[in-house]
């Protein structure tokens, strides 16, 4: 009986301290996107933009990026980043849940999500209840840090100075190509992304000078835009601001299309408009528009590393990078940054690391000045914004004009001399 009972025991020590050394070799962060429902396309691209992160932080890459240039994170033994996938369908309360699940069952140290910034508002609420740092790495409504929460991080530029680009924009534009602009309408999905889009937009129409002549609101998970888009062309604009999600953003064109109704411009803030889907489904149909977007791969010019990383991108996940999954790949590196230079899982001190994050331009693949995060909001203020345009299928940077790599087509042309 004791013979046995010693066994036993010697077994249990074993096995126990076999765990505890996978625990200490591996370091499990949680990331919540939408991987199933209307965004699961966009998710799933997220999804792989943190995995090859993780990929390179994992193993060797030649690479001028943190963790790059070993294996594993070298402040913890060569730990390794472990993804914890959690899907919120693009619902608040799923989000909520997944944060909480991830934390009390799954024991992530670390959460990275939710893209939509209504999930997101949610899910890091769960995150700040259990003193768990939570970095957002893609949602955009300004309000999220301004709740005064301790473990919320956000590296990506908010639509506050997205939608202050626009105008600089047009202000630029006018001086560039002596062009006049008229009345500008809004349209926008009806969750926090699209309804601060709207604030903000009109605050610095007002700034600036310019007459906002509608606003048209519509249900993200729309099926027909007819009566919206409609409703849109009565206020007679002379270019329309767009916040839309990827399936409304195709519908919506579709819609402009079947009425035969082209603006002068279209000016989106992101989003579905910067999904490679859009011109996957769309074709020909969505050349010439204008988008926001805080990447682009014609940027490797400048910074050959952006290719490198994009062609990563493109032969693991089958399809190309875009400004959202660049987004996700930069989060996960600046987090595994914090962690390693925390040297530990402690939430606390991966909190002061955060804190303390200074990662140089050169270093990023995004066209930002670096990332620093504002100690008081904890929003990255070396952010930047740029402005894309959609040119014979391919997205061209063309704003900043000392970044373009293509001219701007304006206006917008008629749909009937579009072939």
């Amino acid at each position: 009986m004791w013979k046995f009972l010693r066994v036993f025991f010697a077994v249990v020590m074993i096995l126990s301290f076999t765990s505890l050394a996978c625990a200490q070799n591996e370091i499990r962060i949680g990331v919540i996107f939408p991987l199933t429902g209307p965004l699961a396309t966009t998710g799933q691209g997220l999804l792989k933009g943190a995995e090859l992160a993780a990929d390179i932080i994992n193993n060797k890459y030649n690479l001028n990026m943190p963790l790059a240039k070993t294996a594993g994170l070298p402040n913890l033994k060569g730990a390794k980043i472990k993804i914890v996938p959690g899907d919120h369908q693009g619902k608040p309360e799923v989000g909520m849940a997944e944060a909480e699940r991830l934390i009390t069952q799954e024991k992530v140290v670390a959460i990275i999500g939710c893209y939509n910034s209504a999930v997101t508002a949610t899910a890091a609420q769960a995150a700040e209840r259990y003193g768990v740092p939570f970095l957002n790495d893609s949602s955009s409504s300004p309000g999220l840090t301004d709740r005064g929460f301790k473990w919320f991080f956000r590296t990506t530029p908010h639509d506050d100075m997205f939608s202050e680009n626009f105008f600089i924009f047009l202000n630029d534009l006018k001086k560039k190509k002596k062009i006049t602009v008229g009345p500008i309408a809004l349209l926008y999905e009806n969750t926090l992304f699209g309804s601060d889009s709207r604030k903000y937009q009109e605050m610095y129409a007002k700034k600036y000078g310019y007459e906002i002549s509608g606003a048209v609101p519509y249900p993200a998970k729309s099926t027909q835009m007819t009566s919206e888009i409609q409703k849109l062309r009565s206020y007679n604009p002379s270019i329309i601001m767009q916040t839309s999600y990827t399936a409304d953003a195709i519908l919506s064109m579709k819609t402009y299309k079947e009425l035969n109704f082209a603006p002068t411009a279209l000016i989106a803030n992101d989003a579905g408009f910067n999904d490679p889907d859009l011109i996957k489904s769309l074709g020909k149909d969505a050349d010439y528009i204008l988008s926001r977007e805080v990447w682009a791969k014609d940027l490797s010019a400048k910074k050959p590393m952006i290719k490198t990383v994009a062609d990563m991108f493109e032969k693991m996940a089958g399809k190309p990078m875009s400004g959202d999954y660049a987004r996700s790949f930069t989060g996960m590196i600046v987090l595994a940054d914090a962690i390693n230079r925390a040297k530990s899982t402690e939430p606390a001190k991966i909190q002061k690391a955060l804190l303390e994050t200074n990662i140089k331009a050169d270093q990023l693949i995004m066209p930002w000045d670096g990332v620093k995060f504002d100690p008081k909001t904890h929003q990255n203020v070396l952010g930047k914004g740029i402005i894309v345009q959609i040119q014979k299928g391919e997205r061209y940077t063309v704003w900043p004009f000392n970044l373009a790599t293509k001219d701007v087509i304006w206006p917008f042309p008629k749909w009937d001399s579009k072939r």
